[in-house]
This record gives C-alpha cells, sequence and structure tokens, in this order.
C-alpha cells in the first residue's frame, strides 16, 4: 500500500505537458491566483485528501507542484535533496563559500518564504543530471517547522550521514 504522499507524486509524474505548463506558470504565486490553477490542484490533492487525512497538506502540496512544475528534477526514491545539493558540485562546497551560505540559508527559511531558494537548489540538481526524492522532499516540507528536519539537511549537506549515494 502506498503512502499519500507517494500517490501525491506518482500523479504529478502523470500530468501533461500542458498542466505543468499551468503549474509553472503559478510560480511564486498563491493557491487563489487563479480559478484554472486552483482546479488543476484540487484535482491532484483533494482525492487523497478526501481518502486520508494524512495526506500532505494544503500548502505544502501546493508548494511541490509548483516546484515540480519550474525545476525539471527526476524523481529518485532515495536521493534526498540535501545528499544530492552536496553531490552536484563538491568543488562548489570547497571552493565557493557562497555556495554553501546559499544552503544554510536555505535551511533557515520559515516554509512561507522557501520557495525560491528551493528552486535554487533543484535547479542546481538538475544541472548535474542528478534526480531528486520528491516524496521524502514533500515529507520533508511537511515537517519543516521541526528543529530535526533541518538538522538532518545540513548533515547530509555536510556529508556527515544521509541516505542517499555517497559523493563522487
Amino acid at each position: 500500500m502506498t503512502t499519500p504522499t507517494e500517490d501525491f507524486i506518482f500523479r504529478l509524474t502523470q500530468l501533461r505537458a500542458g498542466e505543468i505548463g499551468m503549474l509553472r506558470a503559478h510560480a511564486h504565486r498563491s493557491l487563489d491566483a487563479s480559478v484554472d490553477g486552483f482546479d488543476l490542484f484540487t484535482g491532484l490533492w483533494w482525492p487523497l485528501r478526501d481518502k486520508r487525512q494524512d495526506a500532505p497538506r494544503r500548502t505544502v502540496a501546493w508548494l511541490v507542484a509548483k516546484l515540480y512544475a519550474s525545476c525539471p528534477v527526476r524523481h529518485s526514491p532515495g536521493d534526498e535533496l540535501a545528499a544530492q545539493l552536496r553531490r552536484c558540485s563538491p568543488q562548489a562546497l570547497r571552493n565557493d563559500e557562497r555556495f554553501g551560505a546559499r544552503f544554510d540559508g536555505l535551511v533557515r527559511l520559515p516554509i512561507e518564504r522557501i520557495e525560491s531558494d528551493l528552486g535554487w537548489a533543484l535547479r542546481a540538481i538538475s544541472n548535474q543530471g542528478l534526480g531528486v526524492d520528491w516524496v521524502q522532499l514533500t515529507n520533508d516540507l511537511s515537517g519543516w517547522d521541526r528543529e530535526r528536519v533541518r538538522r538532518r539537511w545540513a548533515s547530509q549537506f555536510l556529508g556527515f550521514k544521509g541516505r542517499s549515494k555517497k559523493c563522487s
């Protein structure tokens, strides 16, 4: 049996190009910015929420849907975002303090202001041809207010531990 988050990500991956384009057009916009965007999103999310109360929160699901549409990163189970970001450019970590500072800023942001910085991280991952575990990302964002989630990301980014593949 799959989780509601897995079902949500599966539904995202099945969207047609026009639907992805509509979600992409809603980047940095609220859910109620347009009827078309609202209808598309609720068609994805509401059936899951209607069946299971443990479906991702609406605000997190909307954020993930917009990011998925805006950032062409393939779903890769087990490859968590922070560890993948570390893998995407080991040289940048050693030679460019801005890369690390940008990640540090990301983990300090509240969920309401994280969209742009997550877009940066996902584009960096995509530019290296890497994937990300969209289910885990959704689960992490659902618990973003918990310090342990942010600490795990920091540990993975710094290479202390993590479930992702070893840095190359």
